[in-house]
């Protein structure tokens, strides 16, 4: 076994070294389900006080467990709490992704799924209608919150000072010449989001390119997601947006009962 003679005392490569013991702790329990505290300070070479003491820290913040009457550790319910931000993400996507494809065939333009982050809207999935024909991705791109579908819906749910907070970091960068950059005509189309269940841009991020966005729901009601449709302006026109929102409408809804929702 590794001789390591700090026992209770401070890493002597600080605080970094114990973090990564900590993860490599982690990924052996991962690994065996359950091990004691000897098999793990022979697994990262370490005195069995180092391993103790790294054990009760984990403990302590609810990643770890010990195993009734054995006295071996295993991974505890806060590796799902951690976890939990990544999973929803990758839920939303599987579950939205039926649906998107069946949105890009019968509106025949390109469906984004959208969440957010920081003050940004990002783009976490895409299907292309059989009319697109452009070869943009929007995957993992950061698209700004006041001058896309589905930033405004995303905006449009906040609480009212988060969302003031979110716009001060953001500032309102004009992209067009239709780029909304006044906050009082922007809270009145999001009030207009709101009430209709969906939200537009006209040229907003760029010249020729409309969107139409609506929300998506957790299973406890608070909206994590947009659903948008987005086209080229000579086809995909604001008459064309507005006939189409009930069926993305409906699209959200299906992908939020997808994700639990109830209402």
């Amino acid at each position: 076994m590794g001789n390591d003679s700090t026992g209770g005392r401070t890493d002597s490569n600080g605080g970094v070294q114990s973090v990564d013991r900590a993860i490599s702790i982690l990924e052996i329990l991962s690994q065996r389900r359950e091990a004691g505290v000897s098999e793990i300070a022979l697994e990262i070479a370490v005195h069995k006080s180092t391993a103790f003491r790294l054990l009760g820290a984990l403990e302590s913040r609810g990643l770890v467990e010990q195993a009734e009457d054995r006295g071996k550790y295993r991974l505890s319910f806060g590796i799902v709490r951690l976890a939990g931000g990544v999973a929803a993400r990758m839920d939303l996507t599987q579950q939205g992704r039926p649906v998107c494809r069946r949105l890009a065939e019968e509106i025949g333009e390109t469906v984004n799924l959208a969440v957010l982050r920081s003050h940004y809207a990002v783009n976490l999935d895409q299907v292309r209608g059989p009319a697109a024909v452009t070869t943009q991705n929007w995957v993992g791109q950061l698209t700004p919150l006041h001058a896309t579908s589905s930033g405004k819906i995303l905006l449009a749910h906040l609480d009212d000072r988060y969302r003031v907070q979110l716009l001060d970091a953001a500032g309102f960068e004009k992209y067009t010449p239709n780029t909304i950059t006044s906050l009082p005509v922007l809270e009145k189309q999001l009030d207009e989001a709101r009430g209709k269940g969906y939200a537009v841009t006209v040229e907003e991020f760029e010249i020729g390119l409309n969107a139409v966005a609506a929300p998506i729901r957790s299973y406890e009601g608070e909206v994590v997601a947009a659903v948008s449709a987005s086209g080229p302006a000579y086809r995909f026109s604001e008459e064309r947006m507005h006939e189409f929102a009930p069926a993305l409408i409906a699209g959200a809804e299906d992908i939020s009962h997808r994700l639990g929702y109830v209402g």
